[in-house]
Formats: structure tokens, sequence, C-alpha cells
């Protein structure tokens, strides 16, 4: 009998395409003999315009891709994680973690300036409430502006001076041969970045055996504990789209360092804090960080937000 054909989902941008064939390609590797499809799937937040918080927030990029995983329509979704709510979706499981891309933020400025060197004032083109807070954080005097589109959308409107710079993720670039477009990677203690940023979700139906067998070959044990970690944080702290939450965890040998923010989204409050534990318990430790930073105030920042 030939091997079954793994029809796999995926979102139609230029960056979702790329990272759906860095899977394939992986899972092509392991297991030569199998066959995959690409199927192209036009999600909400593909479709509007608006920001993402008026929208619904991050899901709008992976419901469509989950209901055509529930339906049988397709068999394997390729996700940016960051995307992914922090609750997993009744039927599903996300089978592998492939290896991390570079997390770090990277700021694309017309005039090749970095971000302490932009002038008072400059338009910084973002969608994102938590870089909006850090940014504005470092930088009260800046005006933080809402941004849209795909990334050679936002390369354009900085090109034609809309913006004075934009801030996107450094792993995107990469995986689009673009990495030579940032001014600045932005150091972790200016912009810590968004749970799960830089790494891929690949899911599938819980009760499919043999895809998640086929799957788990291009998981990456260490990016697996490190973004259980972060997500377990934010899970517990409860933000939705609106909320300036950033996380993100390291290994160390076989220990875990986790840092995790919240912020007012004006960039007038952060918390900041860091734990360390066993990469066996990633998940605690992403829980005992969000409750440290719920005793000192966390709370009530996002409640601010609603």
């Amino acid at each position: 009998m030939p091997d079954r054909t793994f029809r796999v989902g995926t979102r139609g941008s230029a960056l979702a395409t790329r990272q759906t064939g860095i899977v394939i390609d992986s899972l092509r590797a392991d297991r030569p003999s199998a066959s995959f499809e690409t199927v192209t799937i036009r999600t909400a937040g593909d479709r509007s315009r608006a920001s993402l918080s008026e929208i619904g927030g991050r899901g709008v990029f992976v419901v469509e891709l989950e209901r055509a995983l529930l339906a049988g329509d397709i068999d394997i979704a390729v996700h940016s994680l960051k995307d992914l709510p922090g609750t997993d979706t009744e039927g599903l499981t996300i089978a592998a973690v492939p290896r991390r891309e570079d997390p770090r933020d990277a700021l694309i400025s017309r005039d090749g300036l970095h971000l302490d060197d932009l002038p008072p004032g400059a338009r910084i083109g973002t969608g994102s409430p938590r870089r909006a807070a850090q940014l504005l954080a470092r930088r009260p005097d800046l005006t933080v502006a809402d941004i849209r589109g795909n990334v050679d959308t936002r390369f354009r409107k900085v090109d034609k001076g809309e913006y004075d710079a934009v801030v996107l993720a450094a792993a995107g670039l990469a995986r689009l041969g673009w990495l030579d477009r940032a001014t600045e990677l932005l150091p972790f203690d200016v912009m810590l970045p968004a749970v799960g940023q830089g790494a891929l979700a690949v899911q599938v139906r819980a009760n499919d055996g043999e895809a998640i067998a086929i799957v788990r070959a291009a998981g990456d044990p260490e990016t697996a504990a490190a973004v259980a970690a972060e997500r377990a944080f934010e899970r517990r702290l409860g933000g939705g789209c609106h909320a300036a939450i950033a996380a993100l965890a390291q290994t160390i040998g076989a220990r875990l360092r986790l840092r995790g923010l919240v912020a007012d989204v004006s960039g007038a409050r952060l918390l900041r804090a860091e734990s360390e534990g066993p990469v066996a318990d990633a998940e605690s430790l992403g829980l005992r960080l969000a409750e440290r930073l719920i005793s000192e105030g966390a709370s009530q920042l996002l409640e601010a937000v609603g």
C-alpha cells in the first residue's frame, strides 16, 4: 500500500508559505516515501485590513486552518506559534515545535538610524501593544502608530515616508532572506519578544496517530520546552490581544531561564521578572513566574486594557 498523502494547510502570505515549505522539507527528509500536498487557506486576518484588536486578535490567523483540520480537509496545519491562543483547541494537538529561529525583534528605519538615535516624534509602525509599550518605555517621545500589511508592504510604507521605522520579528525576515533590511536587532532588555516568537507550531488532529508520528520528527525538544514555559506564563495571566505581555525562555543545559514582562500599553509602567528551573518543569516555571507578576500588580495592568 502506498504511503498516505498528507495535506498541509497554510496561510497564503509569502512568509507563511515559506515557513510551511521549511516544515515540509524537514518531514520529507525524515520520510522520503511520504507525499505532502500544500493547501492554501485564506484566514480572516488575511482578509481584513482592520487592526488585530478590532478583528479579534491573534486567533484570526488560525481559526480557518483549525476548522479545516477538524473537518478533515487538511491533515497538518503550520502556524507561527505566536499566533496561537494559549489553550489548545479541542480535538487538535501541537505535534511538533521545530527549532526556533532568532526570537528578537528588528527595527527597520528609513534613515538607517538605531532606536536610540531616532529623532523626537519619529513615527514607528507596529500593531502590537507589546512592542508599543516597550518602545514608549524606552523612548516616550516617539509616536507609535498602528500598521497592517505583509512584510514587503510595511517596507514600502517606510520607504515612502509614511513611517520613520517599523518593528518586525527577525525570524520572519530571516526566513524570507530579508534580514539585511534590519537596521538593528533589538536586545531583550529593550524589547522582550512575544510568547512563541520565532517558533513554528505543527498542528494535527489529536486522533490521527499516523500524522502525529510523522510530524514529531520535525520537533525540537529544547524549543518545545521553552515555548511551553512561555505559553503557561501567558495562559495564567489571561492576557488578550490588547495586552502587553512578553516572555522568553532559553535552555541552559538541563535548565530553563524564563524572562517575563507585563506592561501598561502606554509604557508608563513595566513589570519584569525572571526565574530558572529544570527543563522538565517548563510549564510550572511559567505558571510560577506569572503568579509572581500577579502579586506585583500585573492583573491591574491587564484589567486596565480590558
